[in-house]
Order: C-alpha cells, then structure tokens, then sequence
C-alpha cells in the first residue's frame, strides 16, 4: 500500500493514508464509520488500487454489495491480482446470485489462489450450496485435505465450523457435535461461537449476567421494602401505644376534676 501511496503528492498521501488506517481500525466493529472513512479516501485518490480495495471491503462490512463487487473488480483490473475472488464471489451470493457464485468456484481463477484463497472460495461455494437449499452438496463440497487435516491453520476454525453447521442443518447431530468440538479445538481467538453451540446441543442454557443483577437488585428492593415496613408497623405500634397513654391520663385527670366538684 505504502508503494502505492508514494505516487501521490506528499499531503495527498498522508490524508489518504490516515483514512485507510480508520477504516482498518473501525472496519470490524464501526463499520459505518469505516465506510465513511473509506468514501472519504476515495474521493481523495480513486485510482490507487488499495484505496479501492478498502472501499469495496468497508462496502462489504456494510452488506452494500453492489457497491462492494464494483470496487473490488475496479481493484482486480489495476493489480491483476486474483486474490479477491473469493469475495467477490461472496458479493454474488449477498445479491441473492448464489448460482454465480458457484460458477465462480468453477473458473481457472480458484487454481491461482493461495491456500487460504482456496478455502475460502470452498467456503463460499458451500454456502452457495446451502443458499439453493443443497444441504448435502454443500458437505460435500467442505469435505477436503484441509478439514480432514490435524494441523491448525488460520483458517481451521472457520472451515470446521461450517462444516459442523452444515451436519447440523442435515440432522446430523451427532457428527455436528463432534465438530463443534473440533472446532472449539482450533478456535483460539473465539472467532466463532462454537462453544455456545455445543451448549445448545447439550441442553446447556446461559442466563445473563445482567439479567443475574437485575434480578439480585430486586431482591435486594424488595428487603428493604419489607424492613421499611416492619419498622413503620413498629413506630405505627409505638404511636398507637403513646396516644392510649395519653388518652388514659386524660381520662383520669377528668375523673379526678369531677371527684374534686362532688365534694
């Protein structure tokens, strides 16, 4: 990226460069915002390939697919890189065009990518599968060297969860277990959630936190309500106490006045 910035005004690069490092920061968790940044760049400098890179994935992270699968080939004719692919085969399935996503999977393209490219054009074809209701197929077609293997690799996680998925979605729960548990295995960054779906299958519920203190809160409302009413019932108590002392001496000193009159 740096190289390609180079070719652009001194200032002119800084500005876009600031840009492309928001849209990194924010692109997993502000995505909105990482798509303003990356409109921002590209007005700035639309014929540098990495700026319209960032603003086809920033487009992505928004399910603005359209948008998305425009930039990324407009990426694609200026680096000639066939890297994207597998995206841009995802951005079909996003458009509700699973079948050519499929043909995607197809073409001599998938052949130059690098492993990781490979299963992740796998991952998409199988999802291209499960969107045209071919559950079978799309196990099938993540069945490979790459599942089968003992070796961790970045992907494992993600590859083995969508296989467990897809087991799941056939009625195979058994072997869907079994692969949650793999998977749980080889997820050491918790990018998936394969550990609240092996409790699921396990009849395992959570019950939140929040939901936890609110309810201990509530409880705790409810003994002072009842502490506060105790010590009302015994000042309530105590008056009712002072007030017939009080009546019971009046009453005794109009006894008396009276007794003094007779006499």
């Amino acid at each position: 990226m740096r190289q390609e910035l180079q070719s652009l005004p001194k200032g002119l690069a800084e500005d876009v460069s600031k840009n492309l490092v928001m849209v990194a920061r924010l692109i997993d968790e502000e995505p909105e915002e990482a798509y303003g940044y990356s409109k921002v760049a590209l007005r700035l400098a639309s014929r540098v390939a990495a700026v319209r890179e960032a603003a086809g994935f920033a487009a992505y992270a928004t399910q603005r697919y359209t948008e998305a699968l425009a930039e990324f080939r407009a990426a694609r004719r200026m680096t000639g890189s066939v890297e994207l692919w597998p995206v841009m085969a995802d951005c079909e399935r996003g458009l509700g065009r699973p079948e050519r996503a499929l043909a995607m999977a197809g073409e001599p393209e998938v052949q130059k990518l690098d492993k990781a490219g490979q299963v992740e054009m796998r991952l998409v074809a199988a999802g291209a599968r499960r969107d045209m209701d071919q559950i079978d197929a799309a196990i099938v077609t993540l069945q490979s060297p790459e599942l089968a293997s003992s070796s961790v690799q970045p992907w494992t996680a993600r590859l083995r969860y969508a296989y467990a998925d897809a087991l799941l979605a056939a009625g195979r729960e058994d072997e869907a277990r079994e692969w949650f548990a793999k998977t749980l295995e080889s997820d050491k960054d918790g990018a998936t959630d394969a550990s609240d779906r092996l409790a699921e299958l396990d009849g395992v519920e959570f019950v939140d936190a929040i939901d936890v203190a609110s309810i201990e809160d509530d409880g705790a409302d409810l003994v002072v309500e009842a502490e506060a009413s105790d010590t009302s019932d015994d000042t309530s108590d105590a008056s009712d106490a002072a007030d017939e002392a009080v009546e019971g001496t009046e009453a005794a000193e109009v006894d008396e006045a009276e007794g003094d009159k007779s006499e």
